[in-house]
């Protein structure tokens, strides 16, 4: 698959870009601290259907690093690539950190947004104990870099289950944390950090919405996505059994098979 670039009008975006299906694309965006990358098993599998494109945010992967960070920001980011690529409106999917965003693209963008994904996320903000961790989190980015960055979150990064069984996985987690920018890194903790509540745009939410959780997630735990499948009215909720917070690494094919079922319904509704 070949890197594209597209060059916005302050920054460089990267992203890959595989399938021409029919229907509106299927933009992916990634979490933290990941890349374009996290989402290949997906692009590989569900081309022959789709026209699906992952895209690098600002500061990680092969995109500008370069303020300022925000959700608002990263979510003008992905309204103005799209612009730059003529797509109208894309089904978002969003992991963790990209769910943020999704939430606010759909404050901010809510016309280019035909469907929604939002896997392994949370509507909630920080607690005052987040934001701390946030804080020492980038801090430890700035003295001992990426990957000191990387050593401290895959414990809870990937699934304990993944973590004895599926040392492949593990590797290739790894090494695309321990590639993350810092600064970008540190923008990113920034910007989770001052993300707004996005409770109350939940129940604003009248487009298809797919919430996809990993049975095994300490960090956005099963809990945290029955509370948001309550609120989005007609959602529906699939649990991804034996894998944790990157669902889409740790078991690709029940998470491509999950995704592929919704693009469908999608497609002919």
């Amino acid at each position: 698959m070949q890197l594209m670039i597209a060059n916005l009008d302050r920054i460089r975006l990267g992203y890959d870009e595989a399938g021409r299906g029919n229907g509106p694309p299927v933009l992916f965006l990634h979490g933290f601290p990941h890349n374009r990358g996290l989402w290949s098993a997906q692009l590989a599998s569900l081309s022959a259907q789709s026209h699906c494109i992952a895209l690098d945010l600002r500061g990680f992967g092969e995109s500008s690093v370069a303020p300022p960070y925000s959700m608002d920001q990263y979510a003008d980011d992905v309204a103005a690539f799209m612009d730059k690529l003529g797509i109208d409106r894309a089904i978002i999917c969003g992991l963790s950190m990209g769910g943020y965003v999704a939430f606010a693209m759909w404050r901010r963008h809510q016309q280019r947004v035909h469907a929604l994904i939002l896997a392994d996320t949370r509507a909630t903000p920080d607690s005052e104990e987040g934001r701390e961790k946030r804080r020492s989190m980038a801090q430890l980015a700035r003295d001992r870099g990426s990957v000191a960055v990387a050593d401290a979150m895959m414990p809870s990064m990937i699934g304990e289950r993944t973590r004895e069984s599926a040392p492949h996985v593990v590797n290739a987690v790894y090494r695309i944390l321990t590639s993350a920018n810092v600064a970008g890194i540190v923008g990113a903790l920034d910007a989770m950090r001052e993300r707004p509540d996005s409770t109350p745009t939940l129940a604003t939410i009248d487009v298809l919405t797919l919430i996809i959780v990993g049975e095994d997630d300490v960090l956005t735990p099963i809990a945290d996505a029955e509370s948001m499948h309550r609120a989005i009215y007609g959602s529906r909720l699939q649990v991804i059994g034996r894998a944790g917070h990157v669902s889409n690494m740790e078991r690709p094919a029940a998470f491509n098979h999950v995704l592929g079922e919704f693009l469908s319904v999608v497609r002919h509704t």
